[in-house]
């Protein structure tokens, strides 16, 4: 895919950023960046796409983004609404593999960090212990000074090379295409059918709003994300009726049709397909606390 390279803030008195962001909503392009992400979602839910991933994020997630991986976290319609109450709140780091010097992941010391940014390129989600242990650190980072800053972040990527509660986003054989053209072609597909996958999304639609032939686009949007665009969709409407699922104010039919599937059968069939369970089963779970 062709994101955006987006010029991460930096202070020329610190080696790397970290920062606190409330605002109404998280709303980014489809971005990269040279330097690795490391995020705690404090308040907000929605969905998060990440390299060839589309997954529902929520509070107190934790993620290791690494250098130029696509993504893209967009938070749910409520969020969007007039006079909306809610807010989206995160901690963010950003941070090159070599700001403190070429030569410091060569050391034999740090070759499971070296590894740990090589392993970030997937995305990585960080649960367990180590997930609690990374949102301290990040809070004290943030109010911390001088070398006590670089002090926090090893002692929290050290945590995290070392950790077994890891979990890999994007796919084993996706690879970054870090490439600024198409951007707006891109974010317009994003765009659109966020705003109307609940509806029937034809071919010549979405072929029509990046402004390119069916055929081609066929071809531009698999040879780019690794899916067929109709996957892509279906991804999308499973993970809204995840969340219905979880909300668990309506039927397991109205669900359906509210998520943009035509048939319960059809249904049943993609939720089962990309979640490896039934919608009962997810929503049981769910309930009982036991969803992975």
């Amino acid at each position: 895919m062709n994101p955006h390279l987006l010029k991460v803030s930096t202070n020329p008195d610190h080696s790397f950023s970290i920062r606190r962001d409330v605002v109404p909503y998280f709303y980014n392009r489809w971005h990269f960046h040279p330097e690795l992400e490391l995020l705690h979602v404090q308040k907000g839910s929605g969905i998060q796409f990440m390299g060839d991933s589309i997954k529902r994020f929520k509070r107190d997630d934790v993620i290791l983004v690494g250098a130029n991986l696509p993504h893209y976290w967009r938070c749910d319609d409520q969020y969007f609404q007039k006079n909306a109450k809610l807010k989206a709140e995160s901690t963010v780091a950003h941070f090159r593999e070599n700001f403190w010097g070429d030569e410091f992941l060569e050391l034999p010391e740090n070759k499971k960090i070296k590894s740990l940014f090589s392993k970030a390129k997937r995305g990585i989600c960080i649960t367990g212990t180590t997930k609690q242990f990374v949102i301290t650190q990040l809070e004290k980072m943030l109010h911390a000074h001088e070398t006590e800053r670089i002090i926090l972040l090893l002692q929290v990527l050290n945590k995290i090379a070392l950790s077994k509660n890891l979990k890999p986003i994007s796919s084993s054989g996706f690879k970054p295409v870090a490439e600024e053209k198409s951007t707006n072609k891109i974010n317009a597909v994003y765009n659109y059918t966020l705003a109307h996958f609940k509806e029937k999304i034809t071919l010549k639609q979405i072929a029509d709003v990046s402004n390119i032939s069916p055929n081609s686009f066929c071809r531009y949007f698999k040879t780019h994300t690794r899916k067929t665009y109709n996957s892509f969709l279906q991804e999308l409407r499973v993970g809204h009726a995840s969340k219905l699922l979880i909300e668990n104010k309506l039927s397991i039919t109205e669900i359906c049709f509210e998520s943009g599937f035509n048939n319960i059968t059809n249904f049943y069939k993609a939720f089962r397909k990309i979640t490896g369970k039934t919608p009962f089963a997810y929503q049981r779970l769910y309930t009982k606390g036991e969803l992975a």
